[in-house]
């Protein structure tokens, strides 16, 4: 076995699936396979299961799965400790970017770390937030930009917090949001029990959708084309040049949505780490104190 083969092995821990594993290492399907078979040949064992599902390790899968994720991490740390003393940081990154934060921010701030620490090695996802939540427990993360409330006893920064608006395009103007259907979109949970709180309080909640989109960029673009009113977060407004009106609960408090870093613990301690939150916090000219 060599270092691909380590990260192969590694890579399928996370995935349990072998396209998602190729696609990730930018490989084909048969030369994971390839290797696989190779590595059984060397053990003189079955490495993994394969079904419908993805793929099972076996018993002695097991084994060489933890021998795998140890010699990688210990060559990271390795690396890392060589090029700290030469004044470099180096070493990997594992960061997760919710969707919807990414789409507007990830190219901009990963340019700008990247262009400070070129010797990192940046392993990038993103997803919805709940997903990241859970490889976060899971701990196939070391980090991760996620929206929305979650429990988390590590580090935990606040990113930003945006207002929410009822927004239409101008042809509504002269409807009140009662004559018109609400569009409503897929979201955390929090999020949705929040957008259906402000639905009830202005007696708007009996007004059922006919539209259900996926994601807050469709919920935009249907905004924009005329297509009846919706409930956007202020990162999804930039250069919205329609009416939006900003939301209050019946008690006064403004309706807000949160970004947060949350971060492994101990994770912190490691230069790349702590360097990218430092990044990010200050294009963002946030606050470096955990919440």
């Amino acid at each position: 076995m060599n270092n691909k083969d380590y990260l192969i092995v590694a890579t399928l821990g996370e995935t349990r699936n072998i396209t998602r594993t190729a696609e990730r290492l930018f490989m084909t399907q048969s030369a994971i396979s390839k290797r696989i078979k190779l590595i059984e040949q060397e053990f003189s064992c079955d490495l993994l299961v394969r079904s419908r599902h993805g793929i099972f390790f076996t018993k002695a899968g097991e084994h060489i799965l933890d021998f795998c994720r140890n010699t990688l991490e210990e060559l990271d740390a390795l690396k890392q400790q060589v090029n700290f003393e030469h004044n470099e940081i180096s070493g990997t990154l594992r960061v997760g970017y919710s969707i919807s934060y990414g789409t507007y921010f990830l190219a901009s701030q990963l340019a700008s770390y990247h262009e400070a620490y070129p010797k990192v090695n940046l392993q990038v996802s993103t997803d919805q937030s709940s997903q990241l939540y859970t490889q976060m427990i899971q701990g196939s993360l070391d980090l991760a930009i996620i929206r929305g409330e979650y429990s988390w006893d590590g580090p935990k920064y606040i990113l930003a917090k945006e207002q929410v608006y009822a927004v239409w395009n101008h042809s509504m103007d002269s409807k009140s949001l009662s004559e018109c259907l609400y569009i409503s979109r897929k979201t955390d949970p929090y999020l949705t029990n929040q957008m259906i709180k402000w639905l009830r309080e202005k007696e708007l909640f009996s007004n059922s959708s006919q539209i259900c989109v996926d994601n807050i960029t469709t919920c935009r673009q249907l905004v924009d084309s005329g297509i009846d009113w919706a409930i956007l977060p202020e990162i999804a407004l930039e250069h919205f040049d329609g009416t939006k009106m900003k939301l209050l609960f019946n008690d006064g408090t403004p309706f807000t949505r949160c970004t947060y870093i949350l971060v492994q613990n101990g994770a912190i301690a490691l230069p790349q780490i702590k360097y990218f939150i430092n990044l990010i916090l200050s294009l963002t000219d946030t606050k470096k104190e955990p919440s």
